[in-house]
């Protein structure tokens, strides 16, 4: 299910209403360009030009990018800048999506029909033909997931497509090891990643030159917030995915996590399954991503409850309590 509609202030940037400024366009048309002023100043835009201007260098700078789409907020976030970016062109890039067969319908349907709307490119690549090709082993046991497998699928698209830069959805509050992350996050030859190896970011200047075989993960929100990411869907009217606010929903209780009830879970006799109202504040598989107990139905409740919060978003991301290190294990093998 869809939350929200399809917006359409994609074109309105800072700059843009700038230029406007000052023009005789008539008192009403000057007088509801103000108040649309005061109230884009309640989200710092400076932010969002960072992201554009990240988006422009990447279309400058390498010949096959891609952008990374998962069905969360980050990258629906990225999916309206880059779309902001080359206005009134389409996005100078395709959305690619590792689908693991794990992920919530929700995301799914949320997925195809914002490729639809945007008119963009939906390019999909699946685990599962990894493992029927036998490039990857499905995982058994209490806590199996496919988290880890999709890198490898994602690396096969990446020599498939011949990509030179991916973008993603990452930002360095997330995580400690995504606080090492550069903007422009340089990849060898074999999709790994080295962070003794990045460059220097010094003054906005990104340096998209790599050597035959490598590639660049771009993060353009990477100095943003959660709360920045919230404010700035809140703003810009953006649609997202239902599981982002309160449902009824089928969980089970484990390691102080509450887990959503699915047939891809495996499941002891003793977890059963019972009926809460929660949302989720990360969205990956469903054998890998904690529910929140809330009752937060709409955008300024959900803000509300990220104000308060004492644990981050990744609290919830199951996959990242396998080892102290285990996101950066996985993002030296080539993960997202």
């Amino acid at each position: 299910m869809v939350v929200g509609n399809f917006t359409k202030r994609v074109w309105f940037t800072p700059c843009k209403i700038n230029s406007l400024r000052g023009r005789n366009n008539g008192s009403n048309y000057n007088k509801n360009l103000e108040m649309l002023i005061q109230h884009r100043s309640q989200f710092a835009r400076a932010l969002e030009d960072e992201a554009i201007y990240i988006m422009r260098e990447v279309a400058a700078q390498f010949e096959k990018p891609a952008l990374l789409f998962s069905g969360g907020k980050d990258s629906i976030t990225l999916v309206h800048l880059a779309r902001k970016a080359f206005f009134p062109a389409k996005p100078a890039f395709p959305m690619l999506h590792i689908d693991t067969g794990h992920n919530f319908p929700e995301t799914i349907e949320f997925r195809d029909w914002l490729a639809k709307e945007t008119g963009m490119q939906l390019i999909v690549r699946y685990v599962q033909d990894s493992i029927d090709k036998g490039r990857v082993k499905e995982e058994t046991g209490k806590y199996a997931s496919r988290n880890v497998l999709q890198t490898t699928t994602l690396l096969d698209a990446i020599e498939e497509l011949k990509l030179d830069a991916c973008i993603g959805g990452a930002r360095r509050d997330e995580e400690k090891a995504r606080a090492k992350e550069r903007i422009f996050s340089v990849r060898d030859d074999f999709g790994q990643w080295d962070a003794k190896k990045q460059r220097p970011e010094l003054f906005d200047m990104l340096n998209g030159k790599i050597n035959l075989g490598e590639n660049v993960r771009v993060f353009p929100i990477s100095n943003w917030t959660e709360l920045d990411v919230w404010n700035y869907i809140k703003e810009e009217d953006l649609a997202l995915p239902s599981i982002y606010f309160a449902h009824k929903r089928k969980i089970i209780e484990r390691d102080g996590l509450y887990w959503p009830a699915s047939e891809y879970l495996n499941t002891t006799e003793e977890e059963i399954p019972f009926e809460a109202t929660v949302r989720f504040r990360t969205v990956g598989d469903m054998t890998c991503t904690a529910a929140v107990l809330s009752d937060a139905a709409d955008l300024d409740t959900v803000i509300g409850e990220i104000k308060e919060a004492t644990i981050s978003e990744r609290g919830a991301r199951i996959d990242d309590k396998r080892s102290e290190a285990a996101m950066e294990k996985r993002k030296k093998e080539g993960y997202f």
